[in-house]
């Protein structure tokens, strides 16, 4: 498997990318080309050209959660696809996969709506989508976890504004918050979004749905933004029993989170333009 940072906070040095408070990553998985969200504007599409990634052959979009900052940048992939339809170019349309939620109105009291600018009539218009809670493999190797199994306490729990839903609005925890994840020959490798879920909780749900207990590599982002003194302390004894090889913690990781987490493992550089290889 291979993995492009198309969108992340901050961009590698010396390296000419755009980078903003967003996520998007490229994923080839033999055959199989994957968009794991779309950050918040156009320069995901931006960046992939540069890096020479054709946006235009994708077999799969799958989206973390329903947030601005994964979900806005559909509105020009829409544009990119129609374009190349009306310009007869060679165009694949992907499906969309996701939570059930994901496209929910997301309410934050002092911005208003942080959720999809897209309804999911909208955006079926243009793309097939596919919602589920359950897992789902998009290759052999490959699998959306769908709704996460929160058992920690100390993530997690905390809701962000509100979301609205056909049982009127309520306190929104993120339910649609999901992750990828990679079954390489020496261990997972988990591709998340925010992590609104919690990241522990993320990788004991996709320890189970793989059936696998080595970690190699978790990359994304943790949302570790100012955590309480215990739940940063939970989350790092956490990690440092689980001794994955790396850790590329990025877009919603603060500093002082990151800098804990590194001292139990290897946290590495995350920019935009970083390319991975996985067995």
């Amino acid at each position: 498997m291979e993995l492009s940072v198309l969108v992340d906070n901050n961009t590698l040095i010396d390296r000419y990318f755009l980078g903003e408070p967003g996520l998007s990553f490229f994923i080839q998985e033999g055959n199989k080309r994957i968009l794991f969200d779309t950050g918040y504007s156009n320069i995901f599409i931006k960046n992939a050209e540069k890096l020479g990634i054709n946006l235009r052959e994708l077999d799969w979009i799958a989206l973390s959660h329903g947030h601005v900052d994964h979900t806005w940048g559909l509105t020009h992939l829409i544009r990119l696809h129609m374009e190349a339809k009306n310009e007869n170019m060679i165009n694949k349309t992907p499906t969309i996969v996701g939570h059930p939620l994901v496209f929910e109105s997301k309410l934050f009291d002092s911005i208003g709506e942080i959720g999809s600018i897209l309804s999911y009539e909208k955006l079926s218009r243009h793309f097939p989508i596919s919602l589920s809670k359950k897992p789902l493999w998009l290759t052999n190797q490959l699998v959306v976890l769908g709704e996460i199994k929160r058992v920690f306490d100390f993530e997690g729990t905390e809701p962000i504004g509100k979301v609205v839903t056909e049982h009127g609005e309520m306190d929104d925890f993120i339910q649609d918050d999901t992750a990828l994840v990679y079954k390489s020959s020496k261990g997972l490798v988990i591709i998340v979004g925010c992590a609104h879920s919690g990241i522990c909780n993320i990788i004991e749900y996709a320890k189970k749905v793989c059936k696998e207990e080595r970690v190699i590599d978790i990359i994304g982002g943790f949302h570790l933004l100012n955590p309480s003194k215990d739940q940063l302390e939970k989350t790092t004894q956490y990690i440092e029993k689980l001794k994955p090889e790396y850790l590329y913690a990025c877009h919603c990781t603060d500093l002082r989170s990151k800098v804990a987490l590194s001292k139990v493992s290897n946290v590495m550089e995350v920019g935009v333009g970083l390319q991975l290889e996985y067995p």
